[in-house]
């Protein structure tokens, strides 16, 4: 058996060892970006350097934790961690702003032997994991310290096995404690496969540009295993430079042919907001081969939005892939059809609060919500199922969906009973199949393709009927100009006679003074809300720029936000 991420890249390093594998643009120094690369050859070489130096260290079955900055030195730490038959545990520097606290509650869960990191930031890290109390048997090491300290002879030779986990996917929220999804050689191998044919990825043809940081699941698979696995070479930048300039990576899908890429919902809505028509000219999208638009709701507005600004750069409908996934499956699952426009479908909106996906027009009087579909899995199933009973349910009934397939995670580090009713799930009357895997996630199957509607924990209930936060989030954001995209959280609070919705959002750096202080923003979101929704806000809090909350991966952290909420941190409007 040699389906390892080991196996494959020393396999690619054979065949093509002076063939580009990664190459990272630098924007830190020079605006237009400075490229530096690895062939497959060198980085193979460098992984089998730093992999016998921490063989040497004792790292084989540890935990290897990889803290460092965007770049090469990241994917070589990565995958020499996992060389050395070490866990890998994928994580970001101590020096992005407000995630301290959850690196130190990840580094005290996975009890890593190594924190893995660049010279630059060694200094950093020392002080960091003195100050926070992190073991001291935890050594912080470079990739050159490692080269330096690996003798002719390798300490302990051996490869890692397919069913050895290979590192540990910390998932992205920050109000629980942190949990460490245990991803092995094989599972990440299927999905990676899984990704190559859902997208119709070809060596030779495509390859993957990206700025998703690489401690995020979405990241790490398709911009440094996806590669590795499909034998094409991989262009990354920084997550912050796209947040400065984010015509940056439009220019260099326009620059790599046969580019897939994938990033969040907001990630597009940005481009399509921030890019000036000057910026957009220059650009040249007709021979991306994929964008997946994943991780986060897929928003309609967005799509149109995205294309009406975009197709004069070749821009395709079908280019446009939206896409379902979570860490816990490895990271994908499903994706709109290749060579199919997106799906987009209006329900009505009572009807789906009540559990079911009812096609309404939309030129009809009732209440709609549009939703996008996310396609359907590649080499796994899905069932939707009622979460109470673990039932089956019908084709157009809302329920939790399960998943079961090569790809899914072996389980939570270090959590026995959560793993167990998580990623061991049985349906009610199917024993011989599965194991199933509980996502969480809300969803439903309509004409054939997967439409995923909310999480489970986020559900706001009221008088008996579900709605869907981002669904209010959306319609706050249009409610009145001074609001801040995506800076808008929609969460429930308990109330004396059942739930109540409070929805905190951010205004706009650019907002008035008379905005911010008056009542016309409360009145307008209290207005949409009550039209389009049929409920009432309870609260609502307009606050500055930066408050809302948000995990690693950029998404709002609700349940964050509502505690801050609860534990009296906004002046509220509550009663008025």
């Amino acid at each position: 058996m040699t389906d390892t991420l080991s196996h494959h890249l020393a396999r690619v390093a054979a065949s093509t060892p002076d063939e580009t594998a990664f190459s990272f643009v630098d924007h830190s120094v020079h605006t237009e970006g400075t490229v530096s690369s690895l062939s497959w050859g060198q980085l193979e070489g460098r992984v089998r350097a730093a992999a016998a130096g921490l063989r040497r260290t004792g790292a084989a079955g540890e935990r290897v934790a990889v803290v460092a900055p965007q770049g090469l030195e990241y994917v070589v730490a990565f995958f020499a961690a996992m060389r050395a038959g070490a866990i890998a545990v994928p994580l970001f520097s101590p020096s992005l702003p407000g995630h301290g606290d959850k690196l130190v509650a990840v580094l005290k869960d996975a009890t890593p032997k190594v924190l893995l990191t660049v010279e630059s930031q060694r200094p950093l890290l020392t002080d960091f994991r003195a100050t926070h109390g992190l073991a001291s048997g935890c050594h912080v090491l470079t990739e050159r310290e490692l080269s330096e300290e690996t003798a002719h002879r390798d300490a302990a030779p051996g490869e890692p096995r397919p069913d050895d986990v290979a590192y540990l996917q910390y998932t992205s929220g920050s109000t629980r404690v942190p949990s460490g999804v245990e991803i092995t050689h094989a599972q990440v191998c299927a999905n990676a496969r899984q990704i190559l044919e859902a997208y119709d990825l070809r060596r030779g043809r495509n390859r993957t540009v990206g700025w998703l940081p690489l401690y995020h699941d979405m990241g790490l698979v398709v911009q440094a295993v996806l590669p590795v696995v499909g034998h094409m070479p991989s262009v990354l930048m920084d997550p912050l430079a796209f947040v400065q300039q984010p015509g940056r990576w439009l220019r260099l899908l326009s620059e790599h042919t046969g580019a897939m890429t994938a990033a969040p919902n907001f990630a597009y809505d940005y481009c399509a907001r921030r890019l000036d028509p000057d910026e957009r000219a220059g650009l040249s999208l007709g021979s991306v081969a994929a964008m997946a638009n994943g991780s986060e709701p897929v928003s309609p507005a967005t799509l149109e939005r995205f294309q009406a600004a975009f197709s004069p750069a070749g821009m395709r409908r079908t280019t446009m892939r939206p896409s379902y996934g979570l860490a816990e499956a490895t990271v994908f699952v499903s994706a709109s059809p290749a060579g199919e426009e997106p799906a987009v479908t209006a329900f009505d909106r009572e009807a789906l609060g009540q559990g079911t996906a009812r096609p309404v027009d939309m030129a009809a009087e009732r209440a709609v919500v549009e939703l996008v579909a996310c396609g359907r899995p590649t080499g796994q199933e899905i069932a939707i199922v009622d979460p109470v009973t673990c039932e089956r349910r019908e084709d157009g009934q809302v329920g939790e969906i399960w998943l079961c397939g090569p790809n899914t995670g072996r389980g939570y580090w270090g959590r026995t009973e959560q793993s167990e009713a998580t990623f061991r799930a049985v349906l009610r009357g199917e024993a011989h199949s599965g194991p199933w895997l509980r996502t969480g996630d809300l969803g439903v199957w309509h004409d054939k393709q997967l439409y995923v509607t909310g999480r489970l924990k986020d559900l706001v209930i009221i008088d008996g009927t579900n709605h869907y936060p981002h669904d209010i989030e959306g319609t706050v954001q249009d409610a009145h100009p001074a609001i801040r995209p995506h800076r808008i959280a929609a969460f429930a609070v308990a109330g004396g006679d059942g739930e109540r919705l409070v929805v905190v959002a951010e205004h706009g750096r650019d907002a008035s003074t008379g905005d911010i202080s008056g009542p016309d923003v409360t009145h307008a979101v209290r207005a949409a809300v009550a039209t389009r929704h049929g409920i009432a806000v309870h609260d609502f809090v307009l606050v500055p720029p930066g408050s809302v909350p948000h995990t690693t991966s950029g998404k709002v952290a609700r349940g964050a936000c509502r505690e801050r909420y609860l534990a009296g941190a906004w002046r509220t409007d509550a009663g008025t």
